[in-house]
């Protein structure tokens, strides 16, 4: 290492909108519309000992921690977006959405 050389400080710029004279740009969600995404619902959960878990078989019973009647929670990929009801459609169980999770709300959650 040369012991001649100068250390000098580092300058950074804001690189947010607020720092710019120029109006924000718009975003072009155009490029992530055929992104696939994972959509998965849940009737609910529980906690089980092994022992009890290896014990389980054609027949068996789980009870989960809610109740009959009581919303399912929707989530894309991982991150939960609403809650809803399941319904029938031509032979198919579906989930018709009762209660969409705003954006805000979910940013709020991951903090």
């Amino acid at each position: 290492m040369n012991a001649n050389v100068q250390a000098e400080p580092a300058e950074f710029h804001d690189l947010t909108d607020e720092a710019s004279d120029k109006p924000p740009r718009e975003v072009n969600l155009e490029v992530i519309l055929d992104v696939p995404v994972t959509l998965s619902m849940e009737v609910g959960r529980t906690r089980i000992p092994i022992r009890n878990f290896l014990q389980l078989n054609q027949g068996s019973v789980v009870e989960l921690d809610r109740t009959a009647g009581e919303p399912l929670d929707v989530y894309v990929n991982g991150t939960l977006v609403a809650h809803g009801e399941v319904v029938v459609v031509n032979e198919r169980f579906g989930i018709r959405l009762t209660d969409v999770i705003s954006p805000a709300e979910r940013l709020r959650k991951l903090k």
